[in-house]
């Protein structure tokens, strides 16, 4: 594997563990800790707000990261095949994932 696809690999795979663990995070959260107030707060929304901010400050490195950085660098060729192959691979985590869920419905209807 070339150095660019398998950096590329990595960012992509690295991008779709944080999310699969921020929505496993989100969906088992109130299982495992409860409902943390019966009254609503000012700091759920507060929360999110943040953790939205922080996720796409974190996914845009892993993505947008080490291509700029490649770019500034006067490396544009490589940066846009990086950029261009991380896109691609987690585009096709993300169709891999949508398809399994699509079957994953039509087998238990």
């Amino acid at each position: 594997m070339q150095p660019i696809t398998k950096r590329a690999v990595i960012n992509a795979l690295a991008t779709a563990i944080y999310v699969v663990l921020v929505a496993s995070f989100l969906f088992y959260a109130p299982k495992i800790f409860g409902r943390a107030g019966k009254a609503d707060t000012v700091l759920a929304p507060i929360t999110m707000l943040l953790l939205f901010v922080s996720s796409a400050a974190l996914t845009g490195l892993l993505i947008f990261g080490q291509p700029a950085l490649w770019y500034l660098e006067g490396r544009k060729k490589e940066a846009l095949s990086l950029l261009t192959l991380t896109l691609g691979i987690f585009f096709a985590i993300t169709l891999i994932s949508f398809l399994t869920l699509v079957l994953y419905y039509s087998i238990l209807r």
